[in-house]
């Protein structure tokens, strides 16, 4: 048994199941901000969990319209699934899962209600949700990834 299950694969169920807990908290949260359009303080003025529906693209870039922006979410999730199956690299796979997952979770989004749901407002930066940290992080862990190898 010890044999079949590693270091190396524990690792990856690890990372695969902290991406799909986050993934399954920020459809819940959502539901909650839709549902109840709470607004309430999590740490004092600096984060607040404020339901905010948010009809841009990444990082509310003034890029809109429902379709348009379903149709570069598509592209997006069918480049991270060419690239996710593309690669032999572990850390980038598991790189490209996190971010399929946050892409998915704000692409259910827009095509249930047109626009994303963002929730959590960190004082002058802007308002996000998990989905959001998900991508950012798959992206930071992604960068990290090709430089080491690039130094091997």
């Amino acid at each position: 048994m010890n044999k079949i299950i590693n270091s190396l694969d524990i690792k990856k169920i690890a990372w695969l199941g902290a991406g799909a807990i986050f993934f399954m908290f920020d459809r819940y949260l959502k539901s909650i901000a839709i549902k109840e359009h709470s607004h309430f303080k999590i740490i004092g003025d600096w984060l607040i969990f404020n339901f905010v529906p948010n009809r841009n693209i990444a990082f509310s870039l003034p890029i809109n319209g429902s379709g348009l922006n379903i149709i570069i979410c598509l592209i997006i999730i069918g480049i991270i699934l060419y690239l996710l199956l593309a690669k032999s690299n572990n850390l980038e796979k598991i790189s490209f899962f996190i971010i399929l997952l946050g892409a998915i979770s704000n692409l259910i989004d827009r095509l249930q209600y047109s626009y994303v749901i963002d929730y959590l407002d960190l004082k002058w930066f802007t308002i996000f949700n998990l989905a959001d940290v998900l991508i950012s992080f798959g992206t930071i862990l992604l960068i990290y990834s090709l430089l080491k190898k690039s130094h091997d």
